[in-house]
């Protein structure tokens, strides 16, 4: 891959070095190529720059973009004026309308944010109140039978209605926009890890290597690069290694990178009835690290359980720039879901859920941490 990639950038850009290690001027770099990264290499290429996007993964979007809940969010949770919140509203209304204008499956189910007990009705008019801050002003606030007529199987004494919640085909949207990344000239190279880099005057050097190189590396000793690519522009969007990578540009300021945690989460699919019991998103209050275990749907009708929060913790770079996780699912894991699902659906029959699948999610702060914005450097060459 790295070979053949050398060869097809001699022949557009100009070698600057006859050194043992080739190197070779671009213009931009996309580091990683699940769905924000795709979504920039197209953005990028859409207004002429030459996009060169690299991904250590055997194909697009293997990571965290296929290992989610599917769900369009409203924009309900975040803090109000953060990128968190302007991104959801905005980017919601946007991905409605690409999915319209490029066919891509959708469907706007609504949501149903549920109070099961009295403690929990207050945190409903906060994040109502909260949503209304965000430019979300479309909610309703339900009584329980209301929110029970709408979905007979469930169980709340309140629930917040979000008519603009849905679930779109992650696949699908990741080869419509890859696709019109590369009709524009973007070239995707996969098997192939940026591991390190270093600054160079005014550039950033991105050492690359196969990532079959990387399999049996120590993380320890010297590994020389296969290729050295110099970008005018830079974009870090490796997800779980986005932060892991940053670390080992040299050059950088350590003490404007994050720290890095990881938020692993499972899904179970509920098996054993032929109608699904519920036509909405089902989601309980939000807690530590995630949104709760919910209900979501596929396009198909098939109902999911997820995903649960489950801190991780000494993660090593290889690991990191490999997705080498541990994403099975143990059926004895259920055993944690059917109590908090059967506080919203309590007519669950036991033996009803079946491993999915597990996801992680890529945060800057941890455990116990109240939530933190997004982070966007700007010519430090980390985006998150």
């Amino acid at each position: 891959m790295l070979k053949h990639t050398i060869r097809s950038f001699k022949r557009r850009i100009s070698s600057i070095s006859t050194s043992s290690t080739p190197r070779e001027k671009v213009d931009c770099v996309v580091i990683g190529a699940g769905v924000v990264g795709i979504a920039v290499a197209r953005e990028l290429a859409l207004k002429g720059r030459e996009v060169f996007v690299v991904d250590s993964a055997s194909t697009f979007g293997a990571g965290t973009s296929s290992r989610n809940s599917q769900v369009i969010h409203a924009g309900i949770y975040y803090l109000p004026n953060s990128l968190k919140a302007l991104f959801c509203v905005r980017g919601r209304n946007l991905l409605y309308s690409y999915c319209s204008e490029h066919g891509i499956p959708h469907k706007q189910t609504g949501k149903l944010i549920v109070a099961t007990s009295p403690a929990e009705i207050p945190n409903l008019y906060q994040l109502m109140n909260r949503a209304a801050q965000n430019g979300v002003d479309d909610l309703r606030m339900l009584e329980g039978f209301e929110a029970m007529k709408m979905e007979p199987q469930l169980q709340c004494l309140k629930a917040l209605f979000s008519p603009v919640s849905g679930i779109i085909d992650v696949h699908s949207l990741l080869l419509s926009l890859m696709g019109e990344a590369e009709s524009h000239g973007a070239t995707f190279s996969y098997n192939s890890t940026v591991n390190s880099g270093h600054l160079e005057g005014n550039h950033l050097q991105l050492h690359i290597v196969g990532s079959n190189h990387l399999q049996s590396w120590d993380g320890q000793s010297p590994l020389h690069p296969e290729l050295i690519l110099i970008p005018k522009l830079v974009v870090n969007s490796a997800g779980l290694s986005a932060v892991p990578l940053a670390r080992r540009f040299n050059g950088l300021n350590s003490g404007m990178i994050p720290p890095a945690h990881y938020a692993r989460g499972c899904y179970f699919t509920l098996t054993n009835t032929r109608v699904p019991p519920f036509q909405h998103l089902i989601y309980p209050i939000p807690e530590d690290g995630g949104l709760g275990v919910h209900v979501t749907l596929d396009l198909d009708g098939q109902v999911k359980f997820g995903p649960d929060v489950e801190w991780i913790h000494g993660v090593d770079d290889i690991s990191s720039f490999l997705d080498k996780y541990d994403y099975s699912v143990s059926a004895s894991h259920a055993e944690r879901f059917y109590p908090e699902i059967r506080k919203y659906y309590p007519s669950m029959k036991d033996g009803s859920l079946e491993p999915g699948y597990a996801g992680i999610r890529p945060k800057i702060s941890g455990p116990g941490r109240s939530h933190i914005d997004f982070l966007i450097q700007v010519n430090t060459f980390l985006f998150l």
